[in-house]
C-alpha cells in the first residue's frame, strides 16, 4: 500500500478549493472530512450570539464545524490544512482558535517528521538493536524505518504509542496514547525531554500485536531525534482529535 502514488487533485466544494488525494482511501490520517452544514431552515438564529437572521443579518456557515453563525461570529478566514483547503476559509471563533493552534504542526512539525531522524531501533523482545532512520512518509500514512534493513508501520495499524522521557521512574516516563487511532483513552503526563518512543502495532494481514522501540542515538543527532519525538507527540494528539471529530 505504501507504494501507491501520492497523486493529488484539485476539487471544488461549497466551502472552497481543496487539494486532496486522487484516491480518497489514501488521505492523510491527520485530515478531517468536511462537515455537513446545518440547514438554513433549522437555524433561524446565530448559534453563538442568538442574533435573529433576516434580510440584512445573513447566515454564514463555519467551514470546520458546519454550524450557522452571523457575520460577527464567523467573519475570520483562517488556514485549514486538516481539510486540505488551498486558501484560508471562514470559521467561527472557536474553530479559528483550534485551527490556529494546529498551524505550528503544519508549518513546522510535519517538516521535522518528513525529514526523519536517527534512532536505535529494537523489534519485539529482541536484545539486538539497529541504527535506523525513522521518518513519516510523504502521504503521512506510514512510519518508514531504514538501516541495513527496511520496514514500515502504517499509522492506522498502531494500537498504542508511548513517548519515553529522560526520567528515572518507569511509571512516570511516558506520555501514553493508548489505542492511538481506535481507542477511547488517552493520558498525557507532564514530561521532561523526550528520549524515545514505544509503539505497539499490528502488521498487515495479522492481528498479533508487535512492539517497536526507538531510542534517541547518543551522538550529534540526539537534538534532532528529540525534535522528531516532540513532533510525533503532537502528531499523536492530532490523531486523537481526528477520532473525536468523527
Amino acid at each position: 500500500m505504501s507504494s501507491v502514488p501520492d497523486g493529488k487533485k484539485l476539487v471544488r466544494s461549497p466551502s472552497g478549493l481543496r487539494m486532496v488525494a486522487e484516491n480518497g482511501a489514501f488521505n492523510s490520517p491527520f485530515c478531517l472530512d468536511e462537515p455537513r452544514w446545518v440547514p438554513d431552515k433549522d437555524c433561524p438564529r446565530c448559534m453563538q450570539c442568538d442574533t435573529k437572521f433576516d434580510f440584512i443579518k445573513r447566515r454564514h456557515h463555519c467551514r470546520r464545524c458546519g454550524r450557522c453563525f452571523c457575520d460577527k461570529c464567523c467573519s475570520k478566514k483562517v488556514a485549514l490544512p486538516r481539510m486540505s483547503f488551498v486558501d484560508p476559509v471562514r470559521q467561527c471563533t472557536q474553530c479559528c482558535l483550534l485551527s490556529q493552534k494546529e498551524a505550528d504542526f503544519y508549518e513546522k512539525q510535519i517538516k521535522v517528521l518528513l525529514a526523519g531522524s536517527t534512532f536505535m531501533v529494537t523489534l519485539g523482545s529482541s536484545d539486538k538493536c539497529e541504527t535506523m532512520t525513522c521518518r513519516l512518509s510523504n502521504n503521512q500514512r506510514y512510519l518508514f524505518l531504514d538501516g541495513e534493513s527496511h520496514f514500515e508501520v502504517e499509522l492506522s495499524r498502531i494500537s498504542s504509542m508511548q513517548i519515553l522521557t529522560e526520567t528515572a521512574s518507569p511509571e512516570n516516563d511516558v506520555d501514553a496514547y493508548t489505542s492511538l487511532l481506535d481507542g477511547d483513552y488517552a493520558c498525557e503526563a507532564t514530561s521532561p525531554r523526550a528520549s524515545g518512543m514505544l509503539v505497539h502495532y499490528k502488521p498487515p494481514g495479522s492481528q498479533e500485536v508487535q512492539q517497536l522501540r526507538l531510542d534517541a542515538a547518543c551522538n550529534d543527532d540526539k537534538k534532532m531525534s528529540t525534535a522528531w519525538l516532540t513532533a510525533m507527540h503532537k502528531a499523536a494528539k492530532l490523531l486523537h482529535k481526528s477520532q473525536d471529530h468523527q
